[in-house]
């Protein structure tokens, strides 16, 4: 503690440009807090939107279902099993993302049902909320 990029993608199957998660600094059987560093250099920015650039929202919650994916890795201690996002509900986004923020992404265990896993998600940017929602994640090992 706290995990490395190295960790992460030992855990994720997700890797530049998509990997969304720079470091965990929490991780519990209950929640996992983890951070992305937003840079100009990301690649979304050259088209989201030229001389205003701002992080989608789409790819913000992203990276809240990979924090996600992290903490059923390792509630289940670990697995051949691969995390797939199922949905997502009550997603509002507060204020914009913009090069140079840190984004700390919370989630927190709501429910888990056999491989189902729900999360209530939060990104935050300097202790403000950014954006909110509900994952859902499940684990399969068919795919």
């Amino acid at each position: 503690m706290p995990y490395d990029v190295n960790w992460i993608m030992s855990v994720l199957p997700h890797r530049y440009p998509f990997l969304m998660v720079d470091r965990v600094i929490e991780l519990n059987m209950e929640k996992a807090v983890a951070l992305k560093n937003v840079s100009v250099n990301e690649p979304f920015f050259m088209g989201h939107f030229p001389n205003n650039p701002i992080m989608p929202g789409v790819l913000i919650v992203e990276a809240l279902a990979q924090v996600g994916g992290i903490f059923a890795y390792n509630y289940q201690n670990g697995g051949t099993e691969k995390g797939f996002f199922m949905g997502m509900d009550k997603v509002r986004f507060r204020k914009p993302v913009r090069p140079g923020d840190q984004l700390i992404l919370k989630v927190t265990l709501l429910k888990k049902r056999g491989n189902v896993y729900k999360f209530k998600g939060e990104a935050l940017v300097n202790d403000t909320l950014v954006t909110e929602a509900e994952l859902l994640l499940t684990f399969r090992d068919d795919v």
